[in-house]
């Protein structure tokens, strides 16, 4: 808070005592947990076809929206599904979508909580049209995008996703790395010194007006450290609040 963030993104806690720490601490130090990181969606996808899989999934989701509603967190971000050679993308759409719908929808309404599915290396949602369709087809505003600058960037535009997903988009997350196409590999970078297009996200932020927050999705450190990444973020964002992660 000292380094100039106004906020943090958690990760899920199952202890209450533990989330109950948080909230005191948040509160104490005036620097607010605005969103929350759901846990288990990779080790048990929603869009797996075991059923205890997905059981274990809305629980780890349903304590992610509790964690929320604790702490004053708006949103939860939710991978929504992932495409393996178990699950095909059909049934990673269609699969994913009955249990947001059916089990989690509902409970993320009554708190007052918005789930936020991101794009990810998932092997889905791999366009900006399928992103806005998924999340259209909820007819829900507890339903949005929380989407990643650098997580399309090995194979896209960032700035056309945000024009194309526009006022669905809740929550933004940063992060920059050089990718070498060649060998499909990439190297993290700090912001501004990677391959995305910072002058061209900038101009397309403008178009997502219900991003709220921009979270810098990389490694702590020292004041220092956290004061430049600050000023790497402001150079870089659109005129909204600024966080860490």
């Amino acid at each position: 808070r000292e380094a100039g963030f106004e906020a943090i993104e958690m990760r899920t806690i199952t202890r209450a005592e533990e989330a109950a720490e948080i909230r005191e601490a948040a509160q104490k130090t005036g620097l607010r947990v605005h969103s929350v990181m759901n846990e288990d969606h990779w080790r048990f996808p929603i869009s797996s076809s075991d059923p205890e899989t997905v059981k274990k999934s809305v629980a780890g989701m349903e304590a992610s929206i509790r964690n929320a509603a604790l702490w004053g967190s708006d949103t939860v971000l939710l991978v929504p599904a992932v495409v393996d050679a178990n699950t095909s993308y059909g049934d990673a759409w269609t699969r994913s979508q009955r249990v947001i719908r059916e089990r989690l929808l509902p409970v993320a309404r009554d708190a007052k909580v918005v789930i936020a599915v991101e794009e990810v290396w998932n092997k889905f949602l791999l366009s900006p049209l399928e992103f806005a369709h998924y999340v259209d087809e909820f007819e829900s505003p507890w339903v949005r995008a929380y989407f990643d600058v650098g997580n399309v960037v090995i194979y896209a535009y960032p700035q056309d996703w945000i024009r194309t997903l526009g006022s669905r988009i809740v929550k933004i997350h940063l992060k920059d790395f050089n990718f070498d196409r060649s060998n499909g590999r990439f190297t993290w970078k700090n912001l501004g010194e990677g391959d995305i297009d910072w002058v061209e996200v900038r101009k397309a932020l403008v178009e997502a007006p219900n991003a709220q927050w921009l979270t810098t999705e990389i490694s702590g450190g020292d004041r220092t450290y956290l004061t430049d990444v600050l000023r790497r973020v402001d150079r870089r964002g659109h005129k909204l609040p600024l966080i860490g992660l």
